[in-house]
């Protein structure tokens, strides 16, 4: 007799991300605030926008907060939604709940360790992203080009 194990789709996982804007203000160029994640982490040793995953009792928004707050140490005073993403990795479903962060207190920084900066579009675009952060990419291009 064979046994046959059929595979359980994945269960998704909410994640409120934050895409950090600062105009630098000798150069008015717009700069993007970026982490690079842990080598032990999922997609572990890419970039990516901060953020974190969104507890069962709370809203985006406040996820958002708390994920920035911990996490690269500012505190969100506005942010506006950009995208709503949902991507399956093989091992994992994501749903990305982005937001434009332009308004903060506090200065950037990798609070948890990780490695962090400033870069320009130019640069941002050619960084090791997950592959789900693409389309994120993709709607910053169109606003630079506007």
């Amino acid at each position: 007799m064979t046994n046959t194990e059929t595979k359980t789709p994945a269960k998704t996982v909410n994640v409120a991300v934050g895409v950090i804007i600062k105009v630098e203000p000798s150069t008015q160029q717009t700069m993007y605030f970026v982490c690079r994640r842990e080598a032990h982490q999922h997609q572990g040793n890419k970039w990516e926008f901060p953020g974190g995953k969104i507890e069962a009792d709370e809203t985006i928004a406040h996820a958002l907060k708390r994920e920035l707050a911990e996490e690269i140490g500012i505190q969100v005073i506005t942010s506006t939604p950009l995208t709503l993403i949902e991507f399956s990795y093989p091992d994992k479903r994501v749903k990305l709940h982005v937001h434009m962060v332009t308004q903060f207190d506090g200065q950037a920084h990798g609070a948890e360790g990780q490695v962090s900066q400033w870069v320009d579009f130019s640069t941002l675009s050619m960084l090791d992203f997950p592959e789900a952060n693409q389309s994120i990419i993709q709607d910053l291009k169109q606003q630079v080009m506007l």
